[in-house]
Parts: C-alpha cells; structure tokens; sequence
C-alpha cells in the first residue's frame, strides 16, 4: 500500500525526473509563468518555494547551493532579481491557476503557475 508517500512519479525513472523537474523549474525562474499539467505545477510549487527562500539569505553560500540545484543563469536571475521582491514576505510566492483548458490528447487539466 502507498501510504504517506511524498512525491509524483509521473511514469520516469528517478534519474529522468530530477532532470525533468530541474528544467521545469529553471523555465519557470525564466519566463516568470509557465502552462503545464496541474499534477506538474503542484509538483514544482515546493521546490521553487524552498529555492526562493534559501535565496532570500542573500549570502555566498545560498548563492553556490542554488547554483549547484539549478542551472546558473536560473540561479542567478533567482538571486538577484526574484528574492530581493520578496524580502518581506514569509512565504507564498507561487500561484497556481486552474485552466479550462484540457489537452486534446489525454483531456489532461492544464494550469499556469507564476510568480505573485
């Protein structure tokens, strides 16, 4: 039985997901907001929180960890322009909203996640 199991495996080997969810975040860092599927959106919510917070201490060696979690140019665009914004706020940086759309596809619900 699957209890209290945290996580979504979205069908990858372990490897493949890490991949998939260091580059979903480093597009949303990017771009501000990003469309993709609600279970992905809810899935990426906590880890860009937590890297925004870790930011947020503003010292060299948050700097290094972000840069050894996501790409550089991410990590820096994080450090220097994202955590500065939020200096005051403890927490909730990231919306998701709730689309009508549905991929054609498989009818999956689709959501946008960005910035507050």
């Amino acid at each position: 039985m699957r209890h209290a199991k945290k996580g979504r495996k979205f069908g990858m080997l372990t490897g493949k997901r890490r991949a998939f969810l260091r580059i979903l975040s480093h597009n949303l860092v990017m771009k501000g907001k990003i469309q993709t599927t609600e279970a992905k959106a809810k899935e990426i919510r906590p880890r860009v929180e937590k890297l925004v917070t870790l930011a947020k201490k503003g010292d060299l060696a948050a700097l290094r960890l972000l840069a050894k979690r996501m790409p550089k140019d991410s990590a820096y665009k994080l450090f220097h322009e994202i955590a500065p914004r939020y200096k005051t706020k403890k927490g909730g940086y990231l919306r998701i909203r709730k689309t009508a759309v549905t991929r054609k596809r498989d009818g999956v619900k689709q959501a946008i996640i960005e910035f507050v």
